[in-house]
Formats: C-alpha cells, sequence, structure tokens
C-alpha cells in the first residue's frame, strides 16, 4: 500500500509538472524550434528577451496592473468580507451571492460587457480599463477567502474591541486584518496570479500598451519559437519564488 501511494505521488506530479519541465528545457534550445530532437544548451533565447525593449515594457505593464488592481480587489473584498461578518442583514445571502457571481461568468463575456459599458462612459481601451477588469474578476475572489476566515473567534474579537471603545477603522486595521493576514495573504497572491496570466481581459481592453500575455500571444503569432518558452520560464520561477518564499516565511509562521 504504502509503495502504491508513493506510485499515484509520483504519477500525479509527473502529470502535473511534465510540461513546465518540457517549456524549461527546450527555453534552452540550441535551435530555433523548441521541439524534439534537443541539440543542445544556450541562453541566447534569455537574453534576447531580456533585451526586448517590448517584451520589459510588457512586462513592467503586467506587474503594475497585477499589484494595483490586487491591492484594490483585496481592500473591497476585505471591507465587505468583515461588513458582511458582522451584522446579519434581510439581503445578506443575496448580497453575498451578487458578490461572489462573477466567478461563474465566462471572462469573454466579463470582457465584452465592460467593453460596451467603457465605451458608453468614454473610457478608452487602456491599462486602466484592465485594471478595472481584473478588480471585477479578483474581487468576487478575495471576498470567498477572507468571507471563509472570519469564524466566531474572529467575530468575538472584533466585537470585544468594539465594546472597549475602538473606532471602526482601528478595529478593521489593527485587530482584523492581523487576525486575518494568511487569509489576506493568500488572497492578495492568488488575485495576483489570475491578474498576471489573464489574457481575454488584457486583450480586449487594451491598445498600445499591452500587458505579458497579450505580448507573448503576439510572439506566437510568428509561429513557435523557444523565446516563448524563456518567457514562460521565467514567469513560472518568479510564481515559485513567491510560493516558496510565502510558505517559508508567512504561512509557516501562521501554523506555528
Amino acid at each position: 500500500m504504502k509503495y502504491l501511494s508513493l506510485a499515484y505521488l509520483v504519477a500525479l506530479f509527473g502529470f502535473i509538472l511534465l510540461p513546465v519541465v518540457t517549456l524549461v528545457i527546450f527555453s534552452f534550445q540550441d535551435g530555433r524550434l523548441p521541439v524534439p530532437p534537443f541539440k543542445g544548451v544556450t541562453f541566447e533565447w534569455y537574453a534576447k528577451i531580456l533585451t526586448d525593449r517590448a517584451m520589459m515594457e510588457a512586462l513592467g505593464n503586467s506587474l503594475i496592473v497585477a499589484l494595483l488592481s490586487s491591492l484594490v480587489a483585496l481592500t473591497l473584498g476585505f471591507l465587505a468580507a468583515s461588513g458582511l461578518a458582522r451584522v446579519v442583514l434581510p439581503g445578506s445571502v443575496l448580497m453575498r451571492g451578487l458578490l461572489i457571481a462573477p466567478m461563474t461568468v465566462s471572462y469573454l463575456i466579463i470582457a465584452l460587457g465592460l467593453l460596451q459599458m467603457f465605451n458608453k462612459i468614454g473610457i478608452r481601451p487602456s491599462l486602466l480599463a484592465t485594471g478595472i477588469g481584473h478588480v471585477v474578476i479578483n474581487l468576487p475572489l478575495c471576498f470567498a477567502i477572507l468571507y471563509a476566515a472570519i469564524g466566531e473567534h474572529q467575530k468575538s474579537a472584533l466585537k470585544a474591541a468594539r465594546d472597549l471603545g475602538a473606532r471602526e477603522w482601528q478595529v478593521l486595521w489593527f485587530v482584523a486584518a492581523p487576525m486575518l493576514t494568511p487569509a489576506l495573504a493568500a488572497a492578495f497572491f492568488l488575485a495576483f496570479t489570475f491578474s498576471w496570466d489573464e489574457f481575454i481581459i488584457a486583450f480586449l481592453l487594451t491598445r498600445f500598451d499591452v500587458t505579458l500575455p497579450v505580448e507573448i500571444w503576439s510572439m506566437l503569432r510568428s509561429g513557435l519559437s523557444p523565446a516563448t518558452n524563456a518567457v514562460g520560464s521565467l514567469v513560472f520561477l518568479v510564481s515559485v519564488i513567491v510560493v516558496v518564499t510565502l510558505e517559508l516565511t508567512l504561512f509557516r509562521k501562521g501554523s506555528k
């Protein structure tokens, strides 16, 4: 049974990680196509993308949009979760449903709706429009994570702080936020990751200043290249560094 479980874990991780391993290996391909056979190791493609001005601008745009939209979504989700957890209103169930509803809607439908709305009110396709779109899709995620993390213990602590005379912003900043730090971090980094990788909304709501996924799509239109593998490998490396850092610092500290 022990060896069967081990074999199952190996097969599971192999199934999950094989595409990523293949992507990384062929990012070093000493040839023009990232396909077998592997012809040798070269860092040419990494040097090419790191010196590509359009790629670096798209990378900066993605970082800005992901960071700001995730912070806005986290703040709004935190406030909504704290408010709905504090009091039970006649329409609380409906409010929670409406807040979570965008998670069940296709990104394409959301993007088309936002595009039409922005055209009506005069907002042109831009990084701002993309950031608003990412707030729309990440706010339900942040709300769901934070609302689920607020248990009876947290509610009792918040109530005690209010009974002792703390103002609402003090309760949220000095009591609620520290208790929900792991959940806040999880919500933020999930929102950041979804915004970082999101393509459809960014494609429809940007024009000249594009994000990294849109720039990668532009590269793919000209055909397969190890350069696209190199971009994907760097993005994956950043994600791994973030996850490992969180595990070694925040989450491990929270479990203790």
